[in-house]
Parts: C-alpha cells; structure tokens; sequence
C-alpha cells in the first residue's frame, strides 16, 4: 500500500497525530477549531518538516527563543502550514471540504482519526454540565461520519472516554453504531488504559475502529507493553524550579534514564524548553505542603480536612480530591489544570508548587521539543496546559498506529 496517509479531526494539540507519525503514517490535513491549538499543530508540522531536512538547529533556535515565530514559520514551504485547518466541525463542513479538497489534489484518503470533545461523555463532564441532554457535544459524531461520507476512507479510528459507553443510557454509542454502519462501515470498539503502553499515568480510554465493508481488516489484538515505570522516570532529570519561573529553557540536570530513552521522551539535545510553572498565593502553598507531607505519611489530603485558617473557598464538600499529589503512579490527566494546579502538586517540597507545563507533558507523554503554542507569541502556560489535558498520549496512539499499519500492510 505504501504510504498511508490521514486526516486528524477535533485534532487538538496532536498528540493522536504523534503517535499515527510516529508509526509512519502521512498527515494530509489537522482540523482543529482552536486557534491557539492550530498554531502548536503548526509548530510540530514545521519540526517535522525540519527534522527531514536535518535542519533540527533552525526548530531548536525558535524553543531557545533566538527566532520568532513568524520566522520560524518562514524556514519552510507554505504547504506545510497549509494542512492545519482552523475551523468548526459542523459549522463550518463546507468551507473544510473546499480546503481539504485542495489539498488532497486528487488523492484519495486512506484514513480518518479524532475525538471529538470528550467532556459530555465524560463522568465528570456529566456533573458539571448537570446532565443537559442538548449538549451540542454529544452529536459532533454525526459530523464526523459526514467526514466518512464526504471521504470513504478504508478505516477510520475514533478515540473518546468510556463514558461515551453509557452516557444517555447507552442511546449515543448505540445511535453511533447505527449511523456509521449505515454510512458502509463495520465498526468496533475496544477500552485500554494508556499506562499499559508506556504512559505513566491511569488514563482509559474508547478506541472505535471501523472499516469499509469491502475492505479485509479485523480489530487489532493491541498488547500492552513491557516495562513499570514511574513518576520519579519523569521528573528526575528536570531541574528544580520555584513557581512562576517562565524562563525558556532549562539545562537538564542529569542523563536520560532508560524509560526517556526508551520513550524517545529526550530527544539528544542538552536543554528543556516550557518547564514554566504557575505562580502561587501564599495560603495555596501551606496547603501543598501539608498535603505532601500527608502523602509521605501515606495518606492523601481530603479538602474537607483542610484547616479552616487555611482554606480559599467554602464549599469543601463536592470536591473532596481538590488538592492532590502526583504519587508515584500518577493520576489521570484533566483539562481542570488550565484552571488551577491544586489537582497535580509536585511532590517535592522544596520545590513546592504546582507541576510545570513540561512534567504536565510527560506524564502525557509528549516528547521534549513539543512546543505548546498560544495564540500570542510568549510562553502560553494557561493555553499549553489546556491543550495537554485534552490530548490523547501519543505513546498509546503510536502504539495503536504501529499495529494497524502492520495489518494494513
């Protein structure tokens, strides 16, 4: 088949993308409604552009901040910002065939991947958008079948929380099935945990798979990796930092150890860039110290049990979890950390602060000189941590990837 190339729907920060580039697949086109997003997709289609070329010293020099962006964008041909597509799925379908049409230039398109939003779906989505039935979310799977149609990829990966199972009472997945079974596609799906191919964090996830009726293809048996690893694998060689530090890069502070080399998590270059973190208030800090101390006691600190000279809000009753530790085996990553970092407190306290925009990528396992962008050219901490927590980990899609190429080919 030779070269098998994709369009990326809902495409985010691209960390299902990653993984499908990792594994050698071709990306023809990223749509991607959020500006800030398309310009961190941006960024890495020039790195991978660059990195073809052996021109990695040019990327390197925008991270160090020796060039502007807008230069950065310049090194390379215009068609390779080009596949990035700032639009709306579902608003704006017509004017994203016209664009996508243009790029394709008569080519047809192997396959199609993407989540749409996941948040209405998802268990802790549900409470917050108390239980609306007309979130417009639920049905953006409509809008991607209309991707399939327009299309007709041989197969198409579809990546969403579980709760996607259940939510509506089932009704959703269930009308899922139906309509794309109709589009001409056999649909599967299957639930895996990203730790078990190399993410060092719980994190399940729904993976649909679906395939032309003419088309010979069966879901994957996709075996989890070898190898236990933890926390301390990703933050041991980053060197301590104090909250608000912004600086742009950072010299690490030891070798690779064998999960970042396995990982390709270090890239062979002697500096770090977006190790930023957020600043703190005072009250905040006493709170994370009290809370790593309770971790090394063994226990976690419940919000409710917080002392009451201590606490910055009243209500401590509907989010017991609200400051929590990264132990060893970190928790799952969310969108929340945008908000505030009470959710993932570095461990160590004399650091004592919130994790930086670079651990919050490791633990999705994003590589080194991922750049995430903001819509302003600066160090984009609140966008890049948004970004993170919605991303699907590129090591389980790589993972994914690598299995689906080797059926296809």
């Amino acid at each position: 088949m030779g070269d098998i190339n994709y369009i990326d729907l809902f495409a985010g920060a691209g960390g299902l993308s990653e993984g499908f580039l990792r594994a050698g697949f071709t990306p023809l086109a990223h749509v991607e409604s959020s500006e800030a997003a398309c310009f961190t997709l941006k960024t890495r289609s020039v790195f991978h552009y660059l990195a073809k070329q052996r021109k990695c010293e040019v990327y390197n020099s925008y991270l160090k901040g020796k060039i502007t962006r807008k230069e950065l964008y310049n090194t390379v041909p215009q068609k390779v910002l080009d596949t990035v597509i700032n639009a709306k799925i579902g608003e704006e379908n017509r004017q994203i065939f016209k664009t996508i049409g243009a790029l394709l230039n008569g080519r047809k398109v192997d396959l199609i991947i993407g989540g749409p939003p996941c948040q209405a779906y998802s268990y802790i989505g549900r409470a917050a958008l108390k239980h609306k039935e007309d979130d417009e979310r639920k049905t953006l799977y409509i809008h991607y079948g209309r991707f399939l149609k327009r299309y007709r990829p041989k197969l198409f990966v579809f990546e969403n929380v579980p709760g996607l199972l259940t939510a509506g009472k089932g009704r959703y997945f269930k009308n899922l099935k139906k309509y794309y079974k109709r589009l001409g596609y056999k649909v599967e799906h299957k639930l895996f945990n990203a730790y078990d191919f190399g993410v060092i964090q719980n994190r399940r996830r729904l993976v649909i798979i679906g395939w032309r009726k003419d088309v010979s293809f069966t879901y994957p048996e996709i075996s989890p990796t070898s190898g236990t690893y933890s926390r301390d694998d990703i933050f041991s060689d980053l060197p301590p930092i104090r909250p608000d530090d912004n600086s742009r890069y950072h010299t690490y502070i030891s070798s690779p150890n064998e999960y970042l080399t396995k990982t390709g998590m270090r890239n062979g270059e002697a500096f770090v860039c977006q190790h930023i973190a957020r600043p703190h208030n005072t009250k905040d800090l006493e709170i994370y110290r009290l809370a790593i101390q309770k971790l090394v006691g063994g226990e976690r600190l419940k919000n409710n049990h917080v002392p009451a000279e201590m606490r910055t809000q009243k209500n401590v009753s509907d989010f017991l979890d609200r400051f929590k530790v990264v132990a060893e085996k970190p928790h799952t990553m969310i969108a929340h950390i945008a908000k505030d970092g009470h959710h993932f407190i570095h461990p160590d306290e004399n650091q004592l602060r919130s994790i930086s925009v670079r651990e919050a990528a490791r633990i999705q396992s994003f590589p080194d000189n991922y750049y995430f962008e903001g819509v302003k050219e600066d160090q984009p901490r609140t966008a890049a941590f948004r970004q993170i927590g919605n991303a699907v980990p590129p090591l389980m899609a790589a993972a994914i990837a690598t299995k689906l190429k080797e059926i296809i080919l």
